[in-house]
C-alpha cells in the first residue's frame, strides 16, 4: 500500500514552527548580485590565523578520533581557567561543563533533558529564532515576555514574574541580545535572580556574545551573581567572540546533576563534539584575547557608523551597546518589517531581517547586522538612504 500524501505524518510539534525567517532572506540574496548583507549574523572575519594553524597541525597529526562525551579535558580546563579570570565564578572541568556542537546544540540539549511536557519556560522577546522552537521540540510551552525599545530592550524582573504559574520550570534570557544588541546591567539581573529563587527556576543564560561589548558596558556572567550558579544553565561558544562559526564549537556550563542530565542526551544524539574544533577552541581561550579585542573594536567602529547612519535617515535606532546587530524603527516608512526587507533587498540589495522573525513585538523593527566592512555599510547607508526616500 502506497503511503498516504498527508501532513499527519509529520509531528505537530514540527508543523507549528515556521521556517527560519533568517534563512529566507540569506537563501533569495544568495542568488542575487551585489547585494549587501546586514542579515546574517556572522562575522565576516576569518578565524584568527593562529588558531587556524592549530586545527591545520591537529589534523596533520591525524587527530580525526572521537573525544570524551564532555569534551577534551584541556578544552574544558581552559574554559574554568576564563570564567574565573573573566567572572569570578569557578566550573569544575571535570563534572560542571559539556562541549557542544555549537550553542545550537547546547539550547536543544537542554531543553530535551530537563523539560516535562507542558512544562512553560519565560522567553524573553525579541530573541533568537530558536529559542521558542527548542522549547516546543522539547514539549514544553515557551510563555512570551516582550521587551521594547522605550526600555532600552531590558526585561525587568516584574514583567517575568508577572507571567510565572505553577506550570513555570526555568527562565530564558539573552544578552548581549540577538536581534536588539541590548545589554543587562548588573543590578537589572540580581532582581532576575530573586525572582527565580523566590519561585524556584532554573535560568537559562545564553551568552554567546559576552565578549562583544561597547561604551564601557561590563558584563555580568548570571552564574556569577550570589546564589544562581546551582540554578544557571549558561550556554555560550567560540562561533562570535572568535570567528568560528563554521568549526561548531559551543559549552554549556551547569551544576553537575543538571549536567548529568544534559551529558545523556548528547552522547546519544551526538556522542561529542568536532576533534579539530574543540583543539582550535584550546588554542583561542589561551592566546586569543588580543584578537577578541581587535573584532571586537572593528565591530565598535560599525556599530557607530550604522547606529549613527540610520539616525540620520529618519529611521529611530536604539543604541545596542552589545553583539553585532542594530534594531532601526522603521515604522516611520508606512511598511511593515516583512515588506521593508523584502523591498529593501530587491530594489536596494541591501539584506536585513524582519523583526517579526523574533517575536511579535519585533513587528516595525528589522534587525541589521553590523559584520561588513565599513565601505559596505557605508555603501549599504546611501542605498538605504534612496529607499526610505522613495518612500516619503
Amino acid at each position: 500500500m502506497p503511503l498516504t500524501p498527508s501532513c499527519t505524518r509529520i509531528a505537530e510539534r514540527i508543523q507549528s514552527i515556521p521556517p527560519s525567517g533568517i534563512r529566507r532572506y540569506f537563501d533569495i540574496s544568495a542568488t542575487m548580485k551585489d547585494v549587501i548583507s546586514l542579515g546574517i549574523g556572522e562575522p565576516d572575519f576569518t578565524t584568527p590565523r593562529h588558531i587556524l594553524e592549530v586545527g591545520i597541525q591537529a589534523l596533520a597529526r591525524g587527530e580525526t578520533h572521537y573525544t570524551s562525551n564532555s569534551g577534551i579535558l584541556e578544552l574544558r580546563q581552559a574554559l574554568s581557567r576564563k570564567y574565573n579570570a573573566l567572572y569570578d565564578v569557578h566550573f569544575d572541568p571535570e563534572d560542571e561543563i559539556l562541549i557542544t556542537v555549537g550553542g545550537s546544540e547546547a539550547l536543544q540539549l537542554t531543553m530535551i533533558s530537563l523539560l516535562n511536557p507542558g512544562d512553560e519556560v519565560i522567553v524573553v522577546e525579541p530573541s533568537y529564532v530558536a529559542y521558542k522552537p527548542s522549547v516546543v521540540f522539547a514539549g514544553g510551552v515557551p510563555v512570551v515576555v516582550e521587551t521594547y525599545a522605550e526600555n532600552n530592550f531590558e526585561v525587568t524582573a516584574e514583567d517575568i514574574e508577572a507571567k510565572i504559574t505553577p506550570k513555570t520550570r526555568m527562565i530564558f534570557i539573552g544578552y548581549p541580545n540577538n536581534p536588539t544588541g541590548a545589554v543587562l546591567p548588573r543590578e537589572r539581573l540580581m532582581d532576575i535572580a530573586r525572582v527565580a529563587e523566590k519561585h524556584d527556576l532554573l535560568v537559562v543564560s545564553d551568552e554567546l556574545y559576552d565578549r562583544l561589548i561597547y561604551a564601557g558596558f561590563k558584563q555580568t556572567c548570571f552564574a556569577s551573581l550570589p546564589g544562581m550558579k546551582e540554578r544557571t544553565i549558561l550556554i555560550a561558544g567560540f562561533s562570535k567572540n572568535y570567528a568560528m562559526t563554521g568549526w561548531r564549537v559551543g559549552f554549556i556550563a551547569a551544576n553537575p546533576t543538571l549536567l548529568a542530565a544534559i551529558r545523556k542526551t548528547h552522547q546519544y544524539i551526538i556522542m561529542s563534539a568536532p576533534t579539530v574544533g574543540q583543539i582550535a577552541a584550546i588554542e583561542a581561550l589561551e592566546n586569543g584575547d588580543e584578537a577578541v579585542e581587535e573584532m571586537r573594536q572593528a565591530y565598535d567602529e560599525r556599530r557607530q557608523l550604522l547606529v549613527s547612519g540610520l539616525n540620520e535617515v529618519g529611521l529611530k535606532t536604539f543604541e545596542p551597546k552589545g553583539a553585532f546587530y542594530c534594531f532601526p524603527d522603521i515604522r516611520s516608512t508606512g511598511l511593515n518589517s516583512e515588506q521593508f526587507a523584502e523591498r529593501l533587498l530587491y530594489e536596494e540589495q541591501v539584506a536585513a531581517i524582519p523583526g517579526t522573525a523574533f517575536g511579535e513585538c519585533g513587528e516595525g523593527y528589522v534587525r541589521m547586522a553590523y559584520t561588513s566592512s565599513t565601505n559596505q555599510i557605508a555603501k549599504a547607508l546611501e542605498r538605504i538612504a534612496r529607499f526610505v526616500r522613495r518612500l516619503r
